[in-house]
């Protein structure tokens, strides 16, 4: 007979015998005289080195239990990544170890991906927001995904960033009418960099502003407007 942890006795375990002809002598149970008596209960012998869970005190799995509740009911509201989520599981001073485990679980249970949340994000950046490849990576950093999963997700990008590029210009360009062209060109390149769009950002605002038309300035009033080109492709003389 072998004494419980809560100080009542229970019987020493049966031998198991493998399911599969011999156990191995790799991962034959060690003697209860070798181990402390509650590892050899709970040791099972088609396990081989794999670290057992840790065993938490009462205070600190009472703090475990409501920090992990409180993450899942933010995950059923808006996604996290793994840095995101540990970030909130150590406001609430969980020890790394305790974190990590509550991490593991719920990568488990497919609550935390970093590489589904990737691509989420990307195509959002895309088709909702018009961001180009530069600001996508940018947001998804500061969500505290890593740069390979990054990478991976905008590798699944089609080439096509100068085409949305120049959507995305021919739909700011027509609110500028009203400005002579340089200062529609540095507005609308600017509008492009800040959207990610970096090296195409130029090409595209001059393009935009080249098919809607040149800035014509009419005096005495000095209002600035465009002017649609015709359809023989000339523009009107001063």
């Amino acid at each position: 007979m072998t004494t419980s942890r809560h100080g009542g006795e229970s019987e020493r375990l049966a031998p198991v015998i493998p399911l599969f002809g011999e156990a191995d002598a790799a991962v034959t149970a060690p003697a209860v005289s070798e181990v402390d008596a509650d590892i050899a209960a709970a040791w099972h012998p088609t396990w081989t080195d794999d670290r057992a869970e840790t065993t938490w005190d009462d205070e600190t799995a009472a703090v475990l239990a409501d920090a992990e509740a409180a993450l899942m009911k933010r995950l059923r509201t808006r996604s996290l990544s793994e840095r995101e989520a540990s970030t909130f599981l150590r406001e609430r001073e969980l020890v790394d170890g305790a974190i990590e485990e509550v991490l593991d679980r719920l990568r488990g249970l497919g609550y935390l991906d970093d590489a589904a949340l990737a691509e989420q994000l990307v195509h959002s950046g895309v088709e909702r927001k018009g961001q180009g490849r530069a600001l996508l990576a940018q947001s998804l950093a500061k969500r505290g995904i890593p740069r390979d999963v990054i990478d991976a997700a905008l590798d699944e990008l089609p080439d096509d960033e100068a085409d949305r590029a120049l959507e995305f210009a021919r739909q700011k360009a027509r609110t500028m009418r009203d400005l002579d062209r340089d200062t529609a060109l540095r507005r609308l390149s600017g509008q492009l960099a800040r959207r990610g769009y970096g090296s195409t950002a130029l090409s595209a605002a001059r393009q935009a502003l080249d098919e809607l038309g040149r800035p014509v300035r009419r005096a005495p009033a000095g209002a600035v407007r465009f002017e649609e080109e015709p359809a023989t492709g000339a523009f009107p003389r001063g």
